[in-house]
This record gives structure tokens, C-alpha cells and sequence, in this order.
């Protein structure tokens, strides 16, 4: 078995239980100094009883080594077994004394109960032996028997057997002290074996009394080791307690903000719903587009959309295919176009009319100078006034396509700066519903995979507290 160590370790607990931590580590470096305390005594008290047991069978071996001396010179025909029970019981009782005055205070109540049993068992072992020492073996082997019970017995059963067998021996005594008078040196060849058996037996008796004590000590140690370990495990429960109400509340937050989020993607899409019923009500056309603002690398999911009219769908329409920027470039460009020809139509009006005033001065220059042939002055004058009203035609037809043109192109330039406004508000629009989009999906994702830890979290916290308590079963159990 183990010995007593120094004492146990317990392991930093979390700063928000500061207070109660340092409350219970004070209360368990109490309870360790007390029960070190208790240790160190009970150590000092069985080094002070095997010091006196020593110095007691010292004693008894120099008195047995003495007095077995003094009769076999002087007196062979005497009580040589009196004088040793004597010299035994004083010895016990001496030994008896001391130990009451050293460590009386400081052994418990049953250690003071097996030290007068010994005594009591042990003095009247030796009375018995002196006075049967010349009987059979199969009362000696009675005798070591009832010596054994006496010794394991408490003081009350020892005290009374003790009383008992003497009244039974004082009949008995008579025949032994004719036979030692018959033969003395057979009865005391006897009585040193018979007390050498004894001397053993009772060193055998001491030794696994003393392996009982410490076995005992051992086994109280470990008691309060297993009542540290509880309690230390108690405390551990309690705190995964706690921290499986924290993470249930964590996971009902979570739960409660992905409801929140679930609601705000639900009116988000009512407001889309909303949207294409407005967009269908005023015979609106969306316009979509595969790569809004140019973005290369944008989610090919959800692409951009332009509100319009259905007229600026058709002009769209005849722009051709391909993204809203390009449209818009290529309307752009037939705009520039137009008003490049219209400043080519105005040179050539100009041109024109420079002409017309030239003809007429030429015409009259000739009505002047000439008086020739009305004739060939009649046909230039058709002629002249043919070509006016041709270039007055053309310059008619130039000015309505000129007023034309410019219409067209105030409209064109009205329906692009209405299709800017509506395109730059419909990518804000977009930018904020994708933005929006990309939030609340990173929000569930996260919250997803909070929940998904937390049953985690919950589940291995489960499992442990399952195991913690197969464990203070098995403890209990074990106890």
C-alpha cells in the first residue's frame, strides 16, 4: 500500500468563481494541515509505542535471562515460574506506565484499549504457562488458542477470560509443583521452551499489530484521499453545471437570433414580392445583366437588373445584345452620330444659301447689263427659280430632319439620363439587397454552426457528467 504523501493538488479553478474558489481552497488547506497533523501524531505515537515494546522485551529478555541464571545455580527447586510471571507483569505494568505517560494524551481511545488488553492478555499468559508447564500438549495448544482469541478480543472478553482461567489453574497448581520437584530440569527445559514460544507468538502478535496499524493508517489515508478526489469532483460537476446552463442560454440566444434573422429574410422577401408587383403594375421591364458594375469575380447567382419603360426596352431592344453599359455606349455613339450629320446638313444649308444669294446677284446683274433675247433671260430665270425652290425644298426637308434629330436626341438624352438614375438606383438597390443577402447568410451560417458546436458542447458535457457519476457510483460503491 502507499504511504501518506504530502497532499493532494487541486487544479485553478476559473476566475469568475475568484471568491468561492479561494473560500474553498482556504477550507481545503485547513482540512490538509489538520489531516497532516492527525499524521504526524499517529506516525509519533506508533514510534514511541514500538520503542517501548522494544525496550520492553529488552527488559523482559534481560529479567528471563537473569532470573533463569539465579535458579538454575541457587535455587533449582523454586518457584523460578512465579518469580518469572512476577518480574513479567511488573515489567508490563512499568511498560504500561510509560507508555501512558508519553503518549496517553495523544493515542485515541482504541489505541489505549489494545495497549491494556496486551498487558492483561500478556501477564496472564505468563501466570498460565508457569503454572501449567508440565501438562500435555494437547492442553498447551488449547492454551495458545484462548491466548489468540484473548489477544484479539476487547479488554471487557479479556478481562473476563482473564479472571476465569486463574481460579481454574490455582487446582491445578499443586500438580505441577510436584512434578517440578520430581523432575526440575525437564520442567524448566519445558518452561524455556514453552517461554520462547511465547516470546515469538507474542513478537509475531506484535509485528502483525503493528502491520495492522499501519495498514490502518494506509487505509485512513486513502479514505480521505477518496474523499478529497469526491469532493474535488463535485466541484467539477458543479462547475460543468454551469457551464451547461451557460451554453444552453448561449444556444437559446443563438436559436432566438436565428428567428430574428429568419423574420428579416421573410420580409425581405415580401419586400422583392412587393417590388415585382409594383415593377408588373406600372408595365415596367427588368432589364438583367450577367456582370453588374464589372465585376468579374461576382456570384453568377444573382445578377444586376435595370427598371425601364417598355419604350426604353425597345430602344434597348434595337441597341442590340450584351450588358446595360454597352447599350447605353452604343446609343451614345448614334447620338454623336446624328449630331455630327446635323452640323454637316447646317454647313451645307449654309453653303446653299450663299449660293441662292449669289445666283440672285448674277440675276440681276444680267437683267441689267443684258436687254438681250427675253427668251434665254426666261429660262434662266426658270432655272434660277427652280433651283431656289429645290434648295428651298432641301433646306425645308434639312430643318425638319434637323428638328427631328434634335427631338430625337433631347428624348434619347432624357431616356439615358432616366435609365442612369434608374440604373445607378437599382445597383444601389441591388448593392444593398446583396450586401444584406451576404450578411444574413454569413449570420445563419454562423449561427448554424454555433448551434451545431453547442449540441456538441452539450452532448460531450452529457457524456462526462454520465461518466462522473459511474464514477462516484463506483467510489461509493468501493467505500
Amino acid at each position: 500500500m502507499g504511504t501518506p504523501g504530502s497532499g493532494r493538488k487541486r487544479t485553478p479553478m476559473k476566475d469568475r468563481f475568484s471568491a468561492e474558489d479561494e473560500a474553498l481552497s482556504n477550507i481545503a488547506r485547513e482540512a490538509e494541515a489538520r489531516l497532516a497533523a492527525k499524521r504526524a501524531a499517529r506516525a509519533e505515537a506508533r514510534d514511541i509505542r514500538m520503542r517501548e515494546l522494544e525496550r520492553q522485551q529488552k527488559e523482559e529478555d534481560s529479567e528471563r535471562a537473569r532470573y533463569s541464571h539465579r535458579s538454575s545455580h541457587h535455587r533449582p527447586y523454586l518457584g523460578v515460574e512465579d518469580a518469572l510471571s512476577v518480574r513479567s507483569l511488573g515489567s508490563h505494568r512499568n511498560s504500561l506506565k510509560d507508555i501512558t505517560g508519553t503518549d496517553w494524551s495523544r493515542a485515541s481511545t482504541p489505541k489505549r484499549r489494545d495497549i491494556m488488553n496486551h498487558s492483561s492478555s500478556h501477564s496472564y499468559r505468563m501466570k498460565k504457562r508457569s503454572s501449567g508447564s508440565h501438562k500435555d500438549p494437547l492442553f498447551d495448544e488449547k492454551s495458545d488458542k484462548q491466548y489468540a482469541e484473548n489477544y484479539t478480543r476487547p479488554s471487557s472478553r479479556n478481562s473476563a477470560s482473564a479472571t476465569t482461567p486463574l481460579s481454574g489453574n490455582s487446582s491445578r497448581r499443586g500438580s505441577g509443583d510436584t512434578s517440578s520437584l520430581i523432575d526440575p530440569d525437564a520442567s524448566l527445559s519445558e518452561l524455556r521452551e514453552s517461554l520462547s514460544e511465547v516470546e515469538e507468538k507474542y513478537k509475531k502478535a506484535m509485528v502483525s499489530n503493528a502491520q495492522l496499524d499501519n495498514e490502518k493508517n494506509n487505509l485512513i489515508y486513502q479514505v480521505d484521499t477518496l474523499k478529497d478526489v469526491i469532493e474535488e469532483q463535485e466541484e467539477q460537476m458543479a462547475e460543468f453545471y454551469r457551464e451547461n446552463e451557460e451554453k444552453s442560454k448561449e444556444l437559446e440566444r443563438q436559436k432566438h437570433m436565428c428567428s430574428v434573422l429568419q423574420h428579416k429574410m421573410d420580409e425581405l422577401k415580401e419586400g422583392l414580392r412587393q417590388r415585382d408587383e409594383l415593377i408588373e403594375k406600372h408595365g415596367l421591364v427588368i432589364i438583367p445583366d450577367g456582370t453588374p458594375n464589372g465585376d468579374v469575380n461576382h456570384e453568377p447567382v444573382v445578377g444586376a437588373i435595370t427598371v425601364v419603360s417598355q419604350e426604353a426596352a425597345q430602344v434597348l431592344e434595337s441597341a442590340g445584345e450584351g450588358p446595360l453599359d454597352v447599350r447605353l455606349r452604343k446609343l451614345a455613339g448614334e447620338k454623336e452620330e446624328l449630331l455630327s450629320q446635323i452640323r454637316k446638313l447646317k454647313l451645307q444649308l449654309e453653303e446653299e444659301r450663299q449660293k441662292c444669294s449669289r445666283s440672285d446677284s448674277t440675276v440681276g446683274d444680267v437683267a441689267g447689263l443684258q436687254n438681250g433675247s427675253d427668251l434665254q433671260f426666261i429660262e434662266m430665270q426658270r432655272d434660277a427659280n427652280r433651283q431656289i425652290s429645290e434648295y428651298k425644298f432641301k433646306l425645308s426637308k434639312a430643318e425638319q430632319d434637323i428638328t427631328t434629330l434634335e427631338q430625337s436626341i433631347s428624348r434619347l438624352e432624357g431616356q439615358v439620363l432616366r435609365y442612369k438614375t434608374a440604373a445607378e438606383n437599382a445597383e444601389k438597390v441591388e448593392d444593398e439587397l446583396k450586401a444584406e443577402k451576404r450578411k444574413l447568410q454569413r449570420e445563419l451560417r454562423t449561427a448554424l454552426d454555433k448551434i451545431e458546436e453547442m449540441e456538441m458542447t452539450n452532448s460531450h458535457l452529457a457524456k462526462r457528467l454520465e461518466k462522473m457519476k459511474a464514477n462516484r457510483t463506483a467510489l461509493l460503491a468501493q467505500q
